[in-house]
């Protein structure tokens, strides 16, 4: 990319800030990540935003990459103490990330918006890129399951997905605006590129498409927009979200995530291990590998998302 050009990446889940780290060790102040808030619950009191916090942490360079997520080097003694007076449990919430949900909890109960409260705890752990909620309004995602409605958590971490999954929704989301820092960002004129991680399409990229008009702000953007696949050898890496996606009716490789977004995309990202897929998804494709598992990982795959967009400039209808 050429210098000061801007890149906005959409993310949700761990996938999504491993990319998201990876964009920033390259860019810095020129990444803007606008994050899904589906996954956003209140729990023992605290607003809890798993997906901000997955990239802050990421960012940060704070994330727990043995568990997966939360922070490294946790302690567990608020926790312990909570199941002793009664409390639940089943979410955990280590000590120190227990601190960013109170910090967080409040921010929000003083008036202030979660896009203003997260970039006040971005800049305080020394991130350069912005990070955005895609909304300052509640949208939750509620899934459809035959033991009935369960809220996401609850229905991924409390009963671990076992229930069948019928369908999902996203409640609020119609009356919900997107943020204006996340407008702004998607608008602005130094922007060159749109990068969707490779989060789970139906749980964390829906989620901030249904905003009312997102879609034709991202299409009103001009700029190259390039998916990376969140599958390898066809399936998703986590066997929880393989589970889900199999449920709603599977992507069924990556000319299902192709139709999952038609008409959004330019080009998509998928690993070497689906190369045999190529030549068959009817839109450019750059065969890479697209596993993160250290840092420079995640910036060469990183770099060849830009490489890539930057080949599509001028080939957008």
């Amino acid at each position: 990319m050429k210098t000061g050009g801007r890149v906005v990446a959409l993310s949700g889940g761990v996938g999504g800030a491993k990319l998201a780290s990876g964009l920033a060790g390259l860019l810095g102040a020129r990444l803007t990540v606008i994050v899904n808030t589906g996954d956003d619950f209140e729990h023992l009191g605290l607003s809890i935003s798993p997906d901000i916090d997955s990239v802050l942490y990421a960012l940060a360079g704070l994330n727990d990459e043995q568990r997966g997520w939360g922070r490294r080097g946790e302690a567990w003694s608020c926790m312990e103490e909570l199941a002793r007076l009664g409390e639940e449990d089943w979410f955990q919430l280590g000590d120190r990330d227990l601190a960013m949900h109170v910090a967080r909890s409040h921010g929000l109960a003083s008036g202030r918006t979660l896009s203003a409260v997260t970039a006040g705890h971005a800049r305080r752990l020394g991130i350069e890129a912005s990070i955005l909620p895609m909304s300052d309004d509640p949208v939750r995602t509620t899934v459809h399951t035959d033991v009935g409605p369960l809220s996401f958590q609850h229905y991924f971490v409390k009963h671990q997905c076992r229930p069948v999954v019928r369908g999902m929704h996203f409640e609020g989301a119609e009356d919900a605006a997107v943020s204006g820092a996340a407008l702004a960002a998607l608008r602005e004129e130094g922007l060159e590129t749109i990068v969707l991680c490779p989060s789970n399409p139906y749980l964390s990229i829906d989620p901030i498409l249904a905003l009312p008009g997102m879609r034709d702000v991202l299409a009103a953007a001009g700029v190259p927009i390039v998916a990376v696949s969140p599958l390898v050898g066809g399936r998703a890496l986590k066997g929880p979200a393989a589970k889900l996606l199999d449920e709603l009716g599977g992507l069924h490789g990556n000319a299902g995530v192709v139709r999952k977004y038609d008409g959004l995309i330019d080009g998509l990202v998928i690993d070497v291990e689906d190369e045999a897929e190529a030549s068959e998804l009817g839109v450019p494709v750059l065969v890479t590998h697209t596993v993160m598992n250290s840092e420079a990982g995640r910036r060469a795959l990183a770099q060849d998302c830009l490489s890539f967009s930057r080949s599509l400039r001028g080939k957008r209808p």
